[in-house]
């Protein structure tokens, strides 16, 4: 059985987790704010896939929308250190990245169908925030867009619990004598 991974929405103002929205204007305040000043902010466009629940979306149960970016694979083993930039490196991180042994991230497939060229990567280790009006707005003037759908949006929603429950122990269990 062939379970299809996403379906093409069209100006649609109705957004779920899953959704896709290219170019998503992000707000990036300063690194650095003085008391009493005014800070400077800077809009990013990111690509990004909704992660908020779909439940909390549909019931206006949240004001703002989690959002996480995402790029193509051929971008991620582009920014590997060049230390991981052999043929057998490559190989193991894409391994390690399809398997989920890379926290930080979460591979999706590709689809010829919804003109998806390239495998796509989401990075959980930025996560944004935007105004759901502002996300609907946004989603409505998009003439098209994907839509991640089940089992793999599930599959993303426990991938990103994951990351964000881990916890960092003070010291490693050793184990000795087997």
């Amino acid at each position: 059985m062939v379970f299809t991974w996403y379906s093409e929405i069209n100006n649609s103002d109705e957004i779920e987790q899953g959704d896709m929205i290219p170019d998503c204007p992000i707000v990036i305040p300063p690194s650095k704010i003085n008391v009493g000043d005014e800070p400077e902010i800077e809009i990013k466009l990111i690509d990004s896939i909704i992660l908020s629940q779909s439940c909390d979306l549909a019931n206006n149960k949240i004001q703002i929308v989690l959002v996480c970016p995402y790029f193509s694979l051929k971008t991620f083993i582009e920014s590997l250190p060049e230390n991981e930039q052999s043929k057998k490196a490559i190989k193991r991180n894409i391994e390690n990245l399809r398997k989920g042994f890379l926290p930080g991230y979460h591979l999706l497939n590709k689809s010829e169908e919804n003109n998806i060229e390239d495998y796509i990567v989401i990075d959980f280790r930025n996560v944004y925030g935007i105004q759901i009006e502002s996300l609907r707005e946004l989603a409505k003037n998009l003439e098209s867009r994907q839509r991640l759908l089940p089992p793999y949006r599930e599959h993303l929603s426990q991938a990103f619990a994951r990351y964000f429950m881990r916890v960092g122990l003070p010291q490693d269990i050793i184990v000795d004598g087997y």
